[in-house]
């Protein structure tokens, strides 16, 4: 009797089973994406939502960020800065520094703060700087080996800093590097240090010192050379 009850229940689980499994087709959001395999590539690329990556989304200028990269008038920004402005009875405003990524050339746009803006998507990635030579970096990453060439001021004052060996990280888009950062703290070797002209004073004295990237900086005076 006991065996016959268990045997019930399970015909009863595998019959809901296959009704939920039928069924299943008619809740997909997704219209003629239950196909045979064959035609599975061709559905993706028919509904996007399902595999494809977007490149950019349309945000409020009240949301664009330093560092950000958008688009406008199909020409790609880096934005500098943004400052948010009151205009009295002329509503607020976005005023943002934008750097052309093709020209380099910098630019003051305003928007509207509720302005739809194209933000585009970035790659953040970390690579090793294998040399500098002239105005370029070459940079590998070190799971792919994949090898790149970047102009220095991609890295802005910190590429004269730029060391054998040392990691850094950039923003690329479509395999392009638009903007790139290293390491908060670098070892430098100073090679000179001008003397000091001023005489005894209570306030702490600094000198000027050439390191050994050709960068000069000002130092303690009780650093010794």
């Amino acid at each position: 009797m006991r065996a016959v009850e268990v045997s019930k229940r399970l015909s009863r689980a595998l019959f809901s089973f296959s009704s939920y499994s039928r069924s299943l087709p008619n809740f997909l959001p997704s219209p003629d994406c239950h196909r045979s395999s064959g035609d599975r590539d061709t559905c993706l690329l028919r509904f996007p939502w399902s595999a494809t990556q977007q490149r950019a989304v349309k945000v409020n200028a009240s949301h664009v960020r330093p560092g950000n990269v958008i688009e406008k008038s199909g020409k790609m920004y880096q934005v500098i800065d943004a400052e948010h402005k009151q205009r009295g009875r002329g509503g607020a405003m976005m005023q943002m520094e934008l750097r052309d990524i093709d020209t380099g050339n910098k630019v003051s746009l305003r928007f509207g703060t509720e302005e739809a803006v194209e933000r585009v998507f970035v790659e953040d990635k970390s690579f090793t700087c294998l040399y500098t030579e002239n105005d370029t970096a070459f940079v590998i990453e070190s799971e792919t080996f994949e090898q790149l060439e970047v102009p220095l001021d991609v890295f802005g004052k910190a590429g004269a800093y730029l060391q054998e060996g040392m990691k850094v990280w950039l923003q690329l888009y479509d395999g392009r590097a638009l903007s790139g950062s290293i390491p908060k703290r670098v070892a430098c070797t100073i090679k000179e240090i001008h003397a000091s002209t001023k005489g005894p004073t209570v306030t702490p004295r600094y000198r000027r010192a050439l390191l050994d990237n050709g960068v000069t900086v000002m130092v303690s005076e009780i650093c010794k050379f």
